[in-house]
């Protein structure tokens, strides 16, 4: 895979926590990510997949939560995920329209799965998670298959890329290109490290309140003529955060609410028409579909040793945005509009 500059290749460094390896979700044990990019004159979208385990995760759930913090958004997966408190899919991203369609390829790859096993599937929770890039693309032609979110399955892999590729292709994000990102974090507990990992979908946010590392870029970018008058704060921000620290259902939704101040970082102030969802898991508790006992052991973090998993996720979502940004190219869309790139704009002046 070609190397991308990222955010810190630019001078630019987020927070003061370590990074993992990859400085990526991936960095958690077991997690892979891939795309299928689609793009024609007309379709300027796709599929990204997060692949939580390599076993099947039908069978071997995850403690999970969510938070919407804005809901002006269709993900679908949310009602389960609160009432349960558990994974039990993988995780697909799109454009707003091809929610069903994807719902549909993941139902079917699910059951394929099972039916590896022997395991007879009858009910399911697929969490399909989406942001609108009508901007760029034509949504109405719903251009993402089955045979997409199949091949981006296939290509999952632990170093992904970046930028407008899989669901990210058509989005934007301050009125710059936007799309996937991601960023991690290392914290010791017990002496021994554990990761927090970001993965999102950045389409949101306007130009003129773009914020990095305190330096208000954005209003010196608008400056020098880009699109920025009466534009709204809409768009929406799909953000993943996974761990391998054992967290309950309750504390998974108490970190996902600090990505949160992670998007404040940059300038945004959630805007009525933006979707801010976030959804948490951690793959240190393997909840087996079938136990012999009735009662069953979980670890568990000390709810006072929590802030610094705070301070992870706030660094993972503001450098995983940024992440999305620097490493998008330039999109020209179907209608002729089109969406410029950070990285003309690093060290402006």
């Amino acid at each position: 895979m070609t190397k991308q500059k990222r955010i810190e290749d630019y001078g630019i460094s987020i927070g003061q926590l370590p990074k993992g390896k990859l400085n990526k979700i991936t960095d958690i044990e077991g997690i892979r990510v891939g795309h299928c990019t689609i793009d024609t004159e007309e379709s300027k979208t796709g599929v990204t997949v997060i692949l939580p385990m390599k076993e099947n995760i039908y069978t071997n759930k995850l403690v999970a939560a969510s938070y919407v913090l804005n809901g002006f958004g269709k993900t679908a997966g949310l009602v389960q995920i609160d009432e349960l408190g558990t994974l039990e899919s993988i995780i697909a991203m799109t454009n707003t329209l091809n929610v069903g369609l994807v719902h549909d390829a993941v139902v079917e790859y699910m059951i394929e799965q099972c039916n590896k096993e022997n395991v007879r599937l009858e009910s399911l929770n697929p969490v399909i998670c989406e942001c609108n890039d009508s901007y760029l693309n034509n949504i109405q032609i719903r251009a993402v298959k089955k045979e997409h979110v199949y091949k981006a399955i296939e290509e999952a892999c632990v170093d992904f890329q970046e930028g407008d590729v899989g669901a990210g292709k058509g989005m934007s994000c301050h009125q710059l290109k936007g799309g996937i990102g991601s960023a991690s974090r290392i914290v010791k507990l017990d002496g021994k490290d554990y990761k927090v990992g970001v993965l999102v979908l950045s389409n949101h946010g306007r130009l003129e309140d773009l914020t990095i590392n305190g330096d208000r870029i954005g209003s010196r970018i608008s400056k020098k003529g880009r699109e920025t008058n009466n534009y709204e704060d809409k768009g929406s921000i799909i953000s993943i955060i996974a761990t391998d620290i054992p967290l309950s259902s309750r504390q998974l939704k108490r970190i996902c609410k600090r990505a949160g101040v992670g998007l404040a970082r940059l300038g945004s102030y959630i805007g009525h028409g933006s979707g801010e969802i976030m959804i948490a898991f951690s793959t240190a508790n393997i909840l087996k579909n079938y136990y012999e006992t009735d009662i069953i052991e979980v670890k568990l973090l000390r709810e006072d040793k929590i802030d610094i998993i705070f301070r992870a996720v706030v660094e993972c979502e503001e450098e995983a945005i940024l992440n999305s940004m620097i490493t998008s190219g330039k999109v020209v869309g179907f209608n002729g509009k089109t969406r410029d790139i950070l990285k003309n704009y690093i060290g402006v002046k």
